[in-house]
């Protein structure tokens, strides 16, 4: 685009603006059609011209010049009329990214879009499952959507559509997350509504909470210290224990969480303790049949530490349900070294992780981040034994590899497991 055009549409956002505009540029006449334009811009300060004394109106305006005169209308936004600011918001989102680099905060680009900031992530996914289940080809799509309030205050959303493409070719959609935060100074937040928790360190190894639950939370975080505490109801199946005998059973539940940064190494605390009694049905290892117990009120504590090794880190968790039935096996626990680190903005950088799981039936919580879903079978297991490996790879900006394989499982209970795998593209927006 000519630099005289561009210059000629940005003065209709600025018309009505008062201004007194003299002849700034000696290759300007008055006779030129652009000329009121370029004076009134000119004496606004939204263009500059070069020093010696010229605007070179017909050369071709760069995305960063024209960033630098969209920066220079945003400052006078309180001066414009609706319609001309709606205008300009359109062109505050169109070129954010060069406005980043020219100083103007992000937050306040985000407040100038319609006060509104998307964003989502995609997968496209094959699953070789384990145990009596198919194999499966599915996608995913997340929306992501912030309003942001006021300066303290946001409302967060999220819509999710989820797609089989082999055998039952369904599609669901919802809204998965709904909550607003409200942060008290720069370390103190509390959120209200359906909001994401996971429990753990181990990319969900026990439990991944991408259905969240229904609650409060505050939380706080200085960048070295972080703790939350909250209160509230999981809100899908997640939660709810595999060996409980209503799988759909809503439990409302506290807990409260803990890390520390030590620079040498990232230590981590959790507690959950459920507020409802759980009508718990298992199978007696030493006994035939099943048998029921009424007053069962899980409480689990889980500690996991983080050591980094220049590109390396090892990593290890423990649980403990302290509550559990002495038919359940009440521990669970996994160690493993990681390698490298895939960087979504940096193609070519990957990661590796290998690690080793013994997980009981009494502390799994009945999801899981693994995509290989082995740990379905700890249900009937009683203690599942078993190796892990996963690794990302970036492709291109915003495009990630993802590869899980679940081998060597041991079954205290029933067969054995068979070993799984699944591969993923994972794409960030």
């Amino acid at each position: 685009m000519k630099k005289i055009l561009a210059i000629a549409a940005a003065a209709a956002l600025t018309a009505g603006v008062s201004a007194f505009a003299a002849n700034p540029f000696s290759d300007v006449s008055t006779d030129d059609w652009a000329y009121q334009a370029v004076s009134d811009l000119s004496d606004q300060g939204v263009v500059e011209g070069y020093p010696d004394g010229t605007f070179k109106g017909e050369r071709n305006i760069t995305r960063y010049e024209l960033a630098q005169i969209i920066a220079r209308l945003m400052a006078k936004e309180d001066q414009l009329n609706a319609e001309q600011r709606a205008t300009l918001d359109k062109l505050a989102g169109e070129y954010a990214d060069e406005l980043a680099n020219l100083g103007v905060r992000v937050s306040n680009l985000e407040k100038k879009v319609g006060n509104l900031y998307w964003s989502g992530d995609a997968r496209m996914r094959y699953v070789d499952q384990t145990l009596d289940q198919k194999d499966k080809w599915d996608g995913r799509i997340r929306i992501n959507v912030r309003g942001q309030v006021n300066d303290s205050t946001y409302v967060q959303g999220r819509f999710l559509n989820d797609m089989k493409f082999k055998a039952d070719d369904t599609s669901t959609s919802s809204m998965d997350q709904l909550y607003v935060n409200h942060n008290f100074g720069k370390d103190v937040s509390v959120r209200l509504g359906r909001q994401p928790i996971s429990f753990g360190d181990q990319a969900g190894w026990l439990n991944n909470g991408h259905d969240g639950y229904d609650g409060a939370q505050i939380a706080y975080n200085n960048g070295k210290l972080s703790l939350a505490t909250g209160y509230g109801q999981f809100n899908s199946t997640y939660g709810t224990f595999k060996y409980d005998a209503d799988d759909n059973n809503k439990a409302d539940f506290y807990f409260a969480r803990g890390a520390y940064d030590f620079d040498f190494a990232k230590l981590g605390v959790d507690y959950i303790s459920y507020q409802d009694k759980h009508n718990d049905k298992v199978t007696e290892t030493e006994k035939d049949g099943d048998v029921t117990f009424n007053n069962t009120k899980p409480e689990l504590f889980g500690v996991n530490l983080n050591i980094p090794v220049q590109q390396f880190n090892v990593f290890g968790e423990y649980w403990k349900n302290t509550t559990a039935p002495s038919a359940l096996e009440d521990t669970a626990w996994n160690a493993g070294l990681s390698y490298g680190a895939a960087n979504w903005k940096k193609p070519g950088t990957w990661d590796l992780s290998v690690a080793y799981n013994n997980v009981g039936n009494g502390v799994y919580l009945g999801a899981t981040g693994w995509q290989t879903n082995i740990l379905d079978a700890v249900a009937d297991a009683g203690k599942l034994k078993f190796w892990n490996a996963m690794g990302d790879v970036t492709l291109a900006k915003n495009v990630q590899l993802h590869a899980e394989y679940a081998f060597a499982a041991d079954a205290d209970q029933g067969e054995d497991p068979d070993d799984a795998w699944t591969v993923s593209l994972n794409y960030k927006f």
